[in-house]
């Protein structure tokens, strides 16, 4: 079990060293990561290279016990290479490049900058290779930005696209390019689809598809470099969660495993469930645990900065990741910079370098993870649920969200919300996953659904499966262009329905309806399909007169299997909670414990064993019904029936039998 901090020691005088080392082993870290911003440290000037700050930085580590992660430095270029190459610097829509002094200023294209990039990675691999605490690599920092649009990035788009199709023929039939008179005759016609409000539809996808390829590339020719020169090193990369800009499948492809930075602290203490549902996605990249490479040290902020974590929070929101399938946790940061941007972007020590709260209650967290550590190897999260996470859907929907304020994240979110509050785990995947492991598959939003992939669902359904998809489902082909049928297209006899009309439901309208055996009324706000119960079951109705023959929530039995369809967008998670009640139900899925509201609950499992996480995510007292007995591993008590947390409180239970 990595635990640590990042470290800047470029930041702090050298006799601060061996004081931050002490205090890191006192606590019980055992790695730091480094060198992500240092790129004018180590090459202050372009092909002569120096080492030594960091050189005696990891040789004081070293002697304290601390493991390394170093960082291909590529996220800040230095000032002499923007100087030199000023096209290393994107460019922005208005044609004026960016200017160097903040960072993710890069244009990708940039043939110097490609290859300064790669020299410099090779420098450092070869100096770092056999240094005995480094232990591993993270490439470049935070993939994303920037988009540039300079001409090279307008020809190598050109390019782009005439491999992927071939011929102007079939561009322009992927694109549709007969709306508005905008066929294309020449490759060199084909501009940036800059305005996704006002721009082709097809061509924005294939726009987000080019940049995500671009970054990808960019990070695979780190990677071949670093896979040659350090074999006995892993390659990682910090992703963001939920960051939409990039397919992170295809990042992640190349990588041992996944990190990803987690920084839940914003607003009053609530329920974390988009940093539940963020550690999910980052499991379900690559089908294995993962690291966290930035978690929420202290107060976060660059101009004006959120509140302070709560006494005992850094403690949950860690286990609440290292219940998702966290093997490694790393603090942002080790102590507060004085100087730049982020002087208020705190760590676990502030600006005065002190020892404090929060350092303390790291040291406490760091200590129980070491503890835990031989129980939890090996374990994994073990789902029997699904739900399929698109980027391609994302992307489409950004574009072209339908009604106002749709998204992906937010229809996933209304139904994992439910799976939280139900103490039930799923699994993230791509589409064409095999699905046969899976007793229940949620594909909320699945928007981009090309007919392969329809005839898998419906495989799955027939084979035995139950199928939930929602609002807008497979409304748009691989192209970004709508389907010449009537929705749910290729799947209306899967499902036994017909949608032949929708709507949004906006500007304080509201329609109402019932669902469940209690006929509970729910509000309808945002979208609705008009549902024509075929062959299905309809699950509930609508109170409207005009929607009074439609069907709100369908239910359809097919082959070995079953297809629920929901049409609605509803206001209350109560709905929610019922639908997905409904759904475990029928899946045959039992919840880990019965939960109060802001306490989660995620089983981890092994050839150890079985162990249960229980975390509270409020500062206040709760009490959670145990669905087992056993250890619990931080106090070595025997626990049965009952526990009792604290305010952000965590328990973690060795489950027996």
């Amino acid at each position: 079990m990595y635990v640590g901090a990042d470290y800047y020691p470029e930041h702090w005088n050298r006799e601060r060293w061996p004081i931050d080392a002490g205090l890191m082993k006192k606590a019980g870290f055992n790695v730091v990561r480094l060198a992500e911003f240092a790129w004018v440290n180590m090459e202050p000037q372009e092909g002569s290279y120096d080492f030594e700050l960091f050189d005696e930085a990891l040789s004081v580590l070293h002697a304290n016990g601390i493991s390394a992660i170093m960082c291909t430095p590529t996220a800040v270029m230095p000032a002499w290479l923007a100087s030199k190459y000023p096209e290393a610097l994107a460019m922005k829509g208005d044609g004026t490049r960016h200017v160097w002094g903040v960072r993710k200023d890069n244009c990708y294209c940039c043939d110097d900058y490609n290859r300064l990039s790669e020299a410099v990675t090779r420098a450092m691999a070869e100096h770092f290779a056999d240094v005995p605490n480094v232990i591993g690599w993270q490439t470049d920092n935070e993939f994303g930005a920037p988009t540039c649009m300079c001409d090279k990035c307008l020809a190598q788009f050109q390019a782009w696209l005439k491999d992927k199709y071939g011929s102007l023929d079939s561009l322009n039939a992927a694109w549709g390019t007969h709306f508005w008179g905008h066929r294309i005759k020449e490759w060199s016609e084909i501009p940036f689809p800059a305005d996704s409000n006002a721009h082709n539809p097809s061509a924005c996808l294939d726009w987000k598809r080019f940049h995500s390829w671009l970054v990808v590339e960019f990070q695979r020719d780190q990677v071949k470099i670093l896979r040659r020169m350090c074999p006995k090193h892993f390659i990682t990369h910090n992703f963001m969660g939920l960051f939409s800009g990039l397919d992170y499948y295809d990042l992640a492809s190349d990588l041992d495993f996944v990190s990803w930075d987690n920084y839940p602290v914003w607003g009053k203490p609530g329920i974390r469930y988009d940093a539940s549902l963020g550690a999910d996605v980052m499991r379900g990249l690559k089908g294995k645990n993962f690291w966290i490479m930035e978690q929420t040290a202290g107060p976060s902020g660059w101009g004006t900065f959120g509140r302070n974590p709560r006494p005992g929070e850094i403690r949950s929101i860690t286990y609440q990741q290292l219940a998702h399938g966290s093997d490694g946790q790393v603090w942002f940061r080790w102590r507060t910079c004085t100087a730049g941007r982020e002087q208020y972007w705190h760590g676990l020590l502030g600006h005065d370098g002190e020892p404090l709260r929060r350092y303390r209650e790291a040291a406490q967290t760091a200590s129980e993870l070491h503890k835990l550590a031989p129980h939890l190897a090996g374990t994994k999260v073990r789902a029997e649920i699904a739900i399929i996470y698109d980027y391609d859907s994302i992307w489409s929907l950004e574009i072209q969200p339908g009604y106002p304020e749709n998204s992906v994240v937010k229809a996933i979110g209304r139904y994992y919300g439910a799976l939280f509050r139900s103490g039930v785990a799923a699994d993230i995947v791509p589409p064409g996953t095999d699905l046969s492991k899976y007793r229940l598959v949620l594909a909320p939003a699945f928007h981009v659904v090309p007919d392969a992939v329809a005839d898998s669902l419906d495989e799955y359904v027939k084979s035995g499966g139950i199928l939930l998809t929602d609002c807008r489902f497979a409304v748009k082909d691989e192209n970004n262009l709508c389907h010449e049928r009537t929705l749910p297209g290729k799947l209306s006899d899967t499902f036994g329905i017909r949608i032949e009309e929708y709507e949004s439901v906006d500007g304080g309208a509201a329609y109402h309806l019932s669902y469940g055996a209690e006929g509970k009324e729910f509000t309808v706000e945002g979208y609705t399909d008009w549902v024509t119960a075929m062959d299905a079951e309809s699950m509930g109705k609508f109170y409207d007169g005009h929607l009074s023959s439609f069907a709100p929530v369908t239910r359809h039995g097919v082959g070995k299997g079953v297809a629920w369809y929901c049409g609605v967008v509803v206001t209350e998670e109560e709905f929610y909670d019922n639908l997905v009640r409904d759904l475990l139900r029928e899946a045959g899925i039992e919840p880990v414990a019965d939960l109060p509201n802001g306490v989660e609950a995620t089983m981890r499992e092994g050839e150890v064993g079985r162990f249960l996480f229980i975390v509270n995510h409020l500062d206040m007292a709760a009490s959670v019904s145990l669905p087992c007995q056993g250890t619990e591993l931080l106090t070595d008590k025997h626990v049965a029936g009952e526990i009792s947390l604290a305010g952000f409180g965590v328990a973690v239970v060795r489950v027996e039998g």
